[in-house]
């Protein structure tokens, strides 16, 4: 009998999704600040501890209103890993803002904190940490240079969402933290995102930036007569449905993290056979990081190795992938950004990474893909 595919990701549904989307519905309120935003907004500020917490209509925009915040302009520098998704560049590129590339750590895959002071100029405006499949950034040096700097620091906590560093939640430890909700995350609602705001003298302004550049919310909570074009902004909340469709995730947030942890743990004892024999290396979480299961990753010898055993496994009827193509190598990185230093490894580690299937559901088809891994390194 034919095996069943297995899947890189498979999107997450508590049960109660429908039954949100159906009240929404019968409230008659679909655009965006409606009861379901609210509460979002206000499980979002409770479970982390930020000061205001804003949905937006993805990862991408949260991380678009941060470079507003902090005034982005032309020929402002912004330091951040070359190893991350096109949108961490893209929100300051696109107010004229310039990429400063840093290598990344060879444990966690996070930006390397030791090598940003000397990236660091006159023009720079802001770090921006990505927190690497879960696993939060050297944030207490971080935040150190970014305080002897003057600087901004924006978490690109994309992949953060229930996970720590030294207790506190990602997301709040910088200036600000954009979280995404996208379908490929742990809680999700299909597109989706948040800007966590942890300065209080800049929360009426996040709120403005994400309301078209109007004062709209001051408006609804009774403290303006009217709302009125205040400064640049753009449109950035996600619809009412898009945040009933979130709330039934938020409340099952701790039971999916504990989970996926689940997985993740045994992936991770699993394969510490075949580390110790030479074959891999497993991801480092240190021990102040509280990760989230994000993903896990396995890195191979080179990437030749790396094509056969994607390959392989997808013989073997499991769905492996590698991930992103550093952005300082891309046509756009090229042209808008610069690197400080060789970024060796990064180029090294982009080449040797395959992400194995982890979603929830997989607990009943793990084991296919334990013994995949294990046929490809033990049984050739």
């Amino acid at each position: 009998m034919k095996k069943t595919f297995i899947p890189f990701n498979w999107p997450y549904m508590t049960g109660k999704e429908l039954s949100w989307i159906a009240e929404a519905h019968l409230n008659g309120i679909l655009a965006g600040d409606g009861p379901f935003t609210q509460r979002c907004n206000a499980w979002l500020e409770n479970h982390t501890g930020c000061y205001k917490a804003l949905l937006t209509h993805s990862c991408t925009a949260a991380l678009e209103m941060a470079a507003l915040l902090i005034d982005t302009k032309p020929g402002d520098e912004i330091i951040m890993p070359s190893y991350t998704f096109v949108s961490t560049a893209n929100a300051f590129v696109l107010r004229g803002g310039i990429p400063v590339f840093v290598d990344i750590r060879e444990d966690t895959l996070n930006i390397n904190e030791s090598l940003i002071e000397s990236a660091i100029t006159d023009r720079t405006r802001a770090i921006v940490p990505v927190h690497y499949a879960g696993v939060s950034c050297e944030m207490d040096t971080i935040m150190s240079l970014a305080q002897y700097h003057q600087l901004k620091v924006i978490e690109d906590a994309a992949q953060g969402v229930m996970a720590t560093y030294k207790g506190k939640t990602l997301g709040t430890i910088g200036d600000f933290g954009a979280y995404s909700f996208h379908e490929t995350k742990n809680v999700i609602s299909g597109e989706g995102g948040a800007l966590l705001v942890n300065d209080k003298n800049l929360s009426l302004r996040a709120e403005i930036i994400r309301e078209k550049g109007t004062d709209r919310s001051r408006f609804f909570r009774g403290e303006v007569d009217k709302y009125t074009w205040q400064e640049a902004g753009s449109s950035f909340l996600p619809g009412e449905l898009t945040a009933a469709f979130l709330w039934a995730q938020l409340e099952e947030a701790a039971v999916i993290t504990a989970r996926r942890l689940s997985l993740w743990d045994k992936y991770h004892a699993t394969f510490a056979s075949i580390e110790r024999a030479g074959h891999v290396r497993r991801p480092v979480v240190p021990e102040e990081c509280g990760h989230n299961a994000h993903m896990y990753y396995l890195l191979l010898r080179d990437i030749h190795e790396r094509t056969s055993f994607i390959e392989a496994m997808k013989q073997d009827g499991v769905n492996c992938v590698f991930h992103y193509v550093p952005l300082h190598s891309a046509p756009m990185g090229l042209a808008s950004g610069r690197t400080d230093g060789l970024l060796t490894v990064t180029n090294a580690i982009s080449e040797r990474l395959v992400r194995l299937p982890l979603w929830l559901g997989l607990e009943q088809q793990q084991e296919r893909v334990i013994e995949a891994v294990e046929r490809f390194f033990i049984g050739r």
